[in-house]
């Protein structure tokens, strides 16, 4: 709880000094720059005299001039500088056996200024969450945390060190804000492996990375033939909202990375007995797991431990679940992205969209254990067990009315261990990541549902889920969010032809998961893979979306095999799959209806092979802070695409194929908001099992 209330003097106190004075008007207004009242003082001078003009970051200044970016903090732009005073940069040079700034090489001097240096401006008060919102000049998020000085006072600290000094902070200059700090900030270069491996407190773990051979395959950094100057932007609308054409670019990036969940050598000793470095141990623990969840493979000669490369090793098995195929770069990117409370409006603490009293938010993520997802939740309304506590973040845990299983708590590095590297991030945990057959067959068999933008791992890892600012339906500056148009073969198991495939950032009051929604324009044939299901059976997929006027109609197809007749994404639950008296437009009817006549509502629309938006989204109306409730919009659905036997070991594929001629819409325009995965265990609504929640 600590953290907590350290978040809550950092951003109180700013609300309390920076937005008290404002006016109604200003609070709602939208602006490229941030608001006077937000800055400490302003001095008129460029980011680049800033530095020339105080003797105290001479030699930030003199690192700055040999990378060559002087003239650009010297023109307009809006940028963020975390300062380092000479007394940090003295520090960090004599770390290093250096007695001054020119003895550092001019790519020594390029890394630590573009490390400092944040392409958009920054408050303190932007920084509540683990790490900046968007990245710095080295394409590297910083990682913040709420902390204090030596005076008490209430700080942002980054990389777990670099305090900025608490007089100083957000000084605005013409072209951006000065953040003076107390220590030079350092990022790693190293790949992820070799921090690990210079980490003692995991060695067991890294031994066994090694030993399995699982380290050659998380060795993937960036595609460096791809280049984002080759696509044009693309201009559009969106949906029924958009009064005017928007900016869809493509990626800057294309990297790739691993997120790894490592329990402490201390976490298999003391719980498992296992001695710091006891691969056979750790191999045996191994086989208690995988040999129950894939008997088939127990006689394999890859099984042995002396075959622990082989795919079938349990051990192999073992460490690749603790790999995800992105890069996290901090908790918060595990699970639906936040927005802290914006310009004092209401709604907008915590997971965007989701009523956190009624679900804790979660997303599920590939793992490099084929076939195989794990899910983080983030506690808000679970009962606090084992010492965890609201805001924490677990693996595979599920505690509900049918399952009581804590799952494993992630929790941060020691400040000694860099933990952040160029293709990769790393987390502790507090016991064993695994597979096994109660994650099988107990925790993971319930509706599985993602926002697409974890269903591409490309997503996460390459900074798109930028937070920006969902009150602004038209972003001005670039920090308030971007729109993307991701060519064709960047997303992995996608393929399309004859279209644009776009994202929408998140915009307050959009009545769709999480606020964002990628779409399909132009005569789209596209392909993509599923997500991965838990264990074979009889799944319901369902798309889910907001259906207008301005959309088309489409095909579907599974593992080539067509579903039913197309889509029409121009029919409402209201009009078109009208139920007598009974379609729900109203959140207080709803809410007061019973549990029987929910099941009778839900039962009828399932037998039209459609269900209303979960309870738990919520938007905010026009930005007026008031919540509206996805489940009482006609436009809002879940449709059933298919309901087939899955098979958990094998890929299977959607293939959405136009089926409109764009006449009566805008080019055809489908939308991908949200898919679930539901086993027959959940949607048994007819009378083969208990009702399915509406959350």
């Amino acid at each position: 709880m600590k953290r907590k209330n350290i978040f809550k003097t950092i951003v109180g106190g700013l609300m309390f000094a920076m937005l008290a004075p404002l006016s109604p008007l200003i609070l709602t207004s939208c602006s490229d720059e941030p608001d006077s009242e937000y800055f400490y003082t302003f001095t008129g001078e460029m980011m680049s005299e800033y530095l020339k003009n105080r003797p105290e970051y001479s030699e930030f200044a003199e690192i700055v001039e040999r990378a060559g970016l002087m003239d650009q903090l010297s023109a307009y732009g809006h940028y963020t500088c975390f300062a380092p005073n000479n007394e940090a940069v003295d520090q960090f040079l004599k770390d290093r056996g250096l007695s001054s700034v020119s003895d550092l090489s001019n790519a020594d001097c390029d890394t630590i200024a573009r490390t400092h240096l944040v392409s958009y401006m920054y408050t303190t008060y932007d920084m509540v969450g683990h790490k900046m919102p968007t990245v710095n000049m080295l394409n590297r998020y910083l990682a913040t945390e709420p902390g204090f000085d030596n005076d008490s006072n209430a700080v942002i600290v980054l990389e777990g060190l670099a305090k900025i000094i608490y007089e100083l902070k957000n000084d605005s200059v013409e072209n951006g804000i000065m953040q003076p700090i107390d220590r030079v900030i350092e990022k790693s270069n190293s790949y992820i492996t070799d921090l690990m491996r210079d980490n003692p407190k995991i060695s067991t773990f890294y031994s066994a990375l090694m030993a399995t051979g699982v380290i050659n395959d998380v060795m993937l950094v960036e595609d460096e033939n791809y280049n984002s100057k080759d696509y044009e932007p693309y201009y559009t609308q969106s949906g029924g909202y958009e009064q005017k054409k928007k900016k869809y670019e493509a990626p800057d990036t294309k990297k790739y990375g691993y997120t790894f969940f490592i329990e402490p050598d201390e976490v298999l000793e003391s719980k498992y007995g296992i001695k710091k470095g006891d691969l056979r141990a750790l191999y045996d623990l191994a086989c208690s797991i995988y040999d129950e969840v894939y008997p088939q493979d127990v006689n394999a000669p890859g099984h042995s431990f002396e075959n622990l490369t082989d795919s079938v090793n349990p051990l192999h098995r073992f460490i690749q679940y603790h790999i995800l195929n992105k890069i996290a770069a901090g908790a918060d990117d595990l699970t639906p992205q936040e927005v802290a409370n914006v310009q004092g409006l209401t709604g907008f603490d915590g997971a965007i969209g989701i009523l956190e009293n009624l679900v804790n938010p979660c997303d599920w993520h590939h793992t490099l254990l084929p076939h195989r997802m794990l899910k983080v939740d983030k506690v808000t309304v679970s009962a606090y067990r084992g010492g965890s506590k609201r805001g924490d973040r677990y693996i595979n845990r599920r505690n509900d009315a049918k399952f009581n299983f804590l799952g494993q708590r992630i929790e941060p590095i020691d400040d000694e261990y860099k933990h952040d590297g160029i293709n990769g991030h790393y987390f502790y945990v507090d016991d064993i990541v695994a597979f096994t057959k109660d994650v099988q067959d107990k925790i993971q068999n319930q509706r599985i549902r993602m926002d697409f933008n974890t269903v591409f791992p490309e997503f996460i890892t390459n900074g798109l889920r930028i937070l920006g600012d969902p009150t602004q339906a038209d972003a001005v500056e670039e920090k308030y969010g971007r729109n993307w148009c991701f060519p064709e073969g960047y997303l992995d198991g996608v393929s399309f032809t004859n279209c644009k495939f776009i994202w929408r950032r998140p915009v307050s009051m959009y009545n769709i998961y999480m606020w964002d929604e990628f779409n399909l324009y132009g005569n789209f044939d596209f392909t993509f893979r599923l997500p991965y299901i838990p264990f074979s059976g009889e799944w319901q997929v369902r798309l889910g979306y907001t259906s207008q006027t301005t959309r088309g109609v489409a095909q579907f197809y599974v593992d080539g095999i067509p579903q039913g007749i197309p889509l029409d994404m121009t029919k409402d639950l209201n009009t078109d799959y009208y139920i007598g008296d009974d379609f729900i437009d109203d959140i207080d009817t709803y809410d007061n209806m019973s549990e029987e006549e929910k099941a009778e509502y839900y039962k009828a629309l399932k037998n039209l092979g459609v269900y209303p938006h979960p309870r738990s989204f919520y938007y905010n109306s026009a930005g007026s802070g008031s919540k509206g409730y996805n489940v009482a919009q006609a436009i809002g659905q879940r449709k059933i695409i298919s309901q087939s036997y899955l098979d958990c070991n094998k890929d299977h594929y959607i293939r959405i194929r136009v089926a409109s001629d764009g006449k009566g819409g805008r080019d055809n325009e489908f939308a991908l908001d949200f898919l679930e995965l539901v086993p027959k265990s959940v949607y048994g609504v007819d009378g083969d099992g208990e009702m399915e929640d509406d959350l």
